[in-house]
């Protein structure tokens, strides 16, 4: 087996009985903010032939640097096969067909499924809001000879699931930042650049958790960082360390890993990395691979050169503002609120959208889209006017990837992180506030279930992270007077189990006599 890095979480995947090519991102995502580092846009003709000509073309979901739409739609041969996760709606399969392909292979989460001669995949699902617009997922390819797993940015509750399949000889996987936290919020720079490193940390800790459950031979970075290219942007790459960013390169996991005893490999678009009975090899496209990371500054200074006719192009495309928001936002949320009243209960305040001269609030508690007076709000949002315009005119039923990760706006907020906001931002459909709202009932609207209890350090704990699931047995660890599930960041007092990081959140813990 071969799988040869196309950047970001582009992988094509060359066995003896077939080609996958995994999430190809090459036209920069997010309103013209991310783009793939090392940049991809110089590969072999010869290679980007293979690309786009696989047997088998697999999306782990619909984010815009794994749903590269323009490059599917212009690129991609429609003959491909594509293998479809088997997330809980069809929205996936319903986008693919509107760009031509039409030869689906259905999957079931977490099974085997032979493709012939040998070759299988499995696809595991995480189908939660919080996973993005339809879930998310990752595959394990085994070719008879070697088998890989391609997590990409998949946060699996279950990471041994990963691991039953059989040896792992490559294990790629996400483990730098892919949101807006804390760049984009109100607060005090010394308390961003500390919420900042905690994040690089947490997100860290949850990769090594992964490596460690799964055992791959080798380790591939994937899956991130972006970089930034644009003028407004371009502070949140992290280069000298100095900077207020969550976006570290694959050099400092790498050395993480290499201190723990684990085999990580480096690599940029083009590098192949081989596998057969347990043995790895690596090839590279060229004799410098150094460079992107050891001259960062330098690097990035000529990719922003080489893609700034395009960056301007896009942001010269963002529409004048055409009419008034508070009706059209109105006419478009307040349904869906009505058909979400435990999801608003679980957000429980007010969100405020400036834009421009206008200041919009969403009341949850009322489920009203009214313009702002001298209501207090919990929640707010700093939007141009031409990204809002953009984000109504388009109908952008998830806000989270038509603008939130292009970084390009500002928040604020009176408490702690609430997910329940979020979620309904990602939710602008009936389809989708549907599932948002059955998942806000599943969560707050029964009493916690009786689970297994584990042992962690001196106290006894539910053994499931009331926020996701998570197996805090694999995930949890103490951290002062604070129970951390590394998962996702959540922590959780000791003394009570209060959740510090969310208001709705408890775990059930003891001090072991």
């Amino acid at each position: 087996m071969q799988a040869t890095s196309l950047g970001h979480a582009g992988i094509l995947i060359r066995c003896r009985q077939a080609t996958i090519v995994c999430d190809p991102w090459f036209v920069p995502a997010f309103l013209g903010s991310w783009f793939p580092f090392p940049r991809n846009d110089q590969l072999d003709p010869e290679l980007m032939s293979a690309v786009c000509a696989p047997n088998y073309l697999y999306i782990s979901h619909l984010h815009g640097d794994h749903f590269d739409e323009s490059f599917l739609r212009e690129r991609m041969s429609k003959h491909t096969r594509i293998l479809l996760p088997d997330f809980p709606t069809d929205e996936l399969r319903r986008r693919l067909t509107r760009l031509g392909f039409h030869d689906f292979v259905t999957t079931h989460d977490g099974e085997e499924l032979p493709l012939g001669d040998g070759l299988s995949v499995a696809i595991h699902i995480e189908s939660s809001i919080s996973d993005g617009p339809g879930g998310d997922s990752a595959i394990v390819v085994k070719d008879g000879e070697s088998c890989l797993v391609n997590q990409n940015d998949c946060r699996t509750h279950d990471p041994h699931a990963l691991a039953r399949h059989g040896r792992v000889d490559q294990h790629w996987l996400q483990f730098s930042g892919a949101i807006w936290y804390p760049m984009v919020y109100d607060m005090p720079m010394e308390q961003r650049r500390e919420q900042a490193t905690a994040k690089v940390d947490s997100q860290f800790v949850r990769a090594e958790h992964y490596v460690e459950a799964i055992g791959a031979t080798t380790v591939i970075p994937s899956a991130g960082p972006p970089c930034f290219l644009d003028d407004d942007l371009f502070s949140f790459n992290m280069i000298d360390g100095t900077e207020i960013s969550i976006f570290p390169d694959q050099s400092a996991f790498i050395e993480r890993l290499s201190k723990r005893g684990w085999r990580a490999e480096r690599h940029v678009p083009g590098t192949t990395i081989a596998s057969v009975d347990g043995e790895v090899s690596v090839t590279h496209p060229t004799t410098d691979i150094d460079t992107p990371f050891s001259d960062k500054r330098n690097y990035l200074l000529t990719y922003k050169a080489d893609w700034q006719t395009w960056l301007d192009a896009e942001k010269a495309s963002w529409p004048a503002k055409t009419a008034p928001f508070q009706p059209r936002l109105a006419a478009w949320l307040e349904p869906l609120l009505l058909r979400a009243p435990r999801l608003r209960a679980g957000v429980g305040g007010r969100c405020l959208i400036r834009s421009g001269d206008e200041d919009v609030v969403i009341d949850f508690p009322s489920g009203t889209v009214r313009n702002h007076t001298n209501d207090e709000v919990q929640f707010r949002f700093e939007i141009a006017p031409e990204l809002l315009e953009k984000v109504i005119g388009e109908f952008a039923v998830d806000w989270s990837n038509s603008l939130f990760l292009s970084c390009r706006f500002r928040a604020w907020r009176e408490g702690p992180f609430n997910e329940y906001l979020y979620n309904f931002f990602k939710s602008l459909s009936v389809e989708r506030i549907d599932r948002a709202e059955a998942e806000a009932v599943r969560r707050l609207g029964d009493a916690p279930a009786q689970t297994d209890e584990i042992q962690l350090g001196d106290f006894t704990l539910e053994r499931y992270c009331p926020h996701r699931k998570a197996d805090l047995s694999v995930f949890g660890r103490i951290e002062g007077d604070e129970v951390v599930c590394t998962l996702h960041g959540w922590r959780f007092r000791t003394s009570d189990g209060r959740c510090v990081t969310a208001d709705d959140r408890k775990l059930q813990i003891r001090r072991t006599q």
